[in-house]
């Protein structure tokens, strides 16, 4: 007898599928970043420095004695992928929580698990995925089963760790830094996917550049990217650049403005105008308008860089950075921010003198240390006979009625020798103070020998 035909679904559309049909239905319904997981640590791209033959955690697998780990990196660079192949390389069953999902109850069944799998002979890798979002209290409660070896606890953070991340845990973990995945790294994984889907993506060379650039370094998100791709139509001629970023969005930049990120390039744009290189600095800038910074608080810092950094090698700065800020405030974006572009060259390109900045510190400092020493009596109002009679105003000289207009007189506590807390430098309008300083302590030194 022949074979029946499959019967229709209800609707008479299409025959009923066969399970093989379902299990390559379903493979295929799977996001292709998924179906490109690697299945060994060998696979995993872009980390060689921690992987390789001489890498950190490659050292711990080969000596059989795996630590517990925070994996701190950007996303989609292979934290949670890492987390399941290393306890698959070491032995261990891998159980994943998510910090932002799990509360205490969740830990409290996870450890009674693995104490359980542990009386049993059989080790636990713990991965707690955004493990930064835990509270202190939470992050405590890793402690004891860390400590009694009961897990191998593998946290994945995007965050700094040493801001993110309770001291007793980080002593108990070593910290693997992962890098964001460099150009060749993405190729690669577009390369795997044009293997596993056996097509090519339709684009020119310089538009795929353009498409691993777009990624920023995220591998989860080159793979999303080139997905979209893959399901347009059969093109006779490859999508160029504009072409493509008309179909794509670019992944927004990382930036998050009251995390590391946003210290992170406010400390680089500080520097390279410290380091007066204008060109990095004005990229600097343009990282933080494009992370979405409050041009208001970088108008606020360029301020006091003018104050800090320059002082009075050029006092003209200080005025300049008010009347930047002011133009922004006045003209909003993008129209302001041309201004503070103004004052971020101008600052770089400036003679730098950090001068008064360390003098108010250590006049700071001499304050604190002395107390409440009074000013010596000669500089003292008199304004009634009893002060008069104590000797306030007695022997002060009018600076204006002397020669060159300059006494020369002690004006600090009588209790207290005289300190010097500004020592101009020779750049800029500081190097004619220096010399106008230089002459004044001359003048001192001959009125204390007479």
């Amino acid at each position: 007898m022949a074979p029946r035909p499959p019967l229709p679904d209800l609707f008479g559309a299409e025959p009923v599928a066969t399970p093989g049909d379902a299990a390559r239905g379903e493979a295929a319904a799977r996001p292709l970043a998924d179906r490109l997981r690697p299945r060994t640590l060998a696979e995993v791209v872009g980390q060689d420095h921690l992987l390789g033959e001489e890498g950190a955690i490659a050292r711990m697998l080969a000596r059989g004695s795996l630590a517990s780990l925070i994996l701190w990196g950007p996303p989609g660079v292979g934290k949670t992928t890492i987390a399941r192949l290393l306890a698959e390389a070491a032995g261990l069953r891998f159980t994943a929580l998510s910090a932002v999902f799990s509360g205490v109850a969740d830990l409290k069944r996870a450890f009674d698990e693995a104490r359980a799998r542990k009386s049993n002979g059989q080790g636990t890798l713990l991965f707690v995925d955004e493990i930064h979002r835990f509270n202190r209290a939470q992050q405590d409660g890793f402690l004891p089963v860390v400590e009694d070896g009961t897990v191998t606890l593998v946290g994945a953070t995007t965050e700094n760790p040493s801001f993110a991340l309770n001291g007793a845990l980080l002593s108990r973990c070593q910290v693997m830094v992962l890098k964001r995945l460099d150009d060749a790294a993405l190729e690669l994984l577009l390369e795997r996917a044009e293997a596993l889907t056996e097509r090519s993506l339709p684009l020119d060379d310089a538009a795929r550049a353009t498409l691993r650039a777009m990624a920023d370094g995220d591998g989860r998100y080159l793979l999303n990217m080139a997905e979209q791709l893959f399901a347009l139509p059969a093109r006779t001629k490859p999508l160029d650049t504009a072409a493509l970023s008309t179909l794509l969005a670019k992944r927004a930049a990382l930036y998050d403005k009251d995390r590391e990120e946003h210290y992170n390039l406010i400390s680089a744009l500080h520097k390279s105008m410290r380091g007066s290189d204008p060109d990095a600095a004005l990229y600097w800038f343009a990282r933080m308008l494009v992370g979405g910074e409050d041009p208001r608080y970088i108008a606020r810092r360029l301020t006091r860089f003018a104050a800090e950094d320059i002082g009075m090698a050029d006092p003209r700065l200080l005025p300049f950075a008010i009347a930047a800020w002011e133009t922004y405030e006045r003209m909003g974006s993008p129209e302001g921010e041309l201004a503070l572009a103004q004052l971020v060259v101008h600052l770089a390109t400036a003679p730098k003198s950090n001068a008064v900045y360390s003098a108010f510190g250590a006049a700071m400092r001499a304050a604190r240390e002395t107390g409440s020493l009074m000013p010596p009596k000669h500089i003292l109002n008199a304004p009634t006979k009893l002060m008069k009679e104590l000797g306030y105003s007695a022997g002060y000289e009018y600076d204006h009625q002397a020669e060159e207009a300059f006494s020369g007189q002690d004006y600090f506590p009588e209790e207290m020798q005289r300190q010097s807390f500004y020592r101009p430098t020779d750049r800029g309008a500081e190097a004619a103070i220096a010399e106008r300083m230089a002459h004044w302590e001359t003048v001192r030194r001959k009125r204390r020998r007479g």
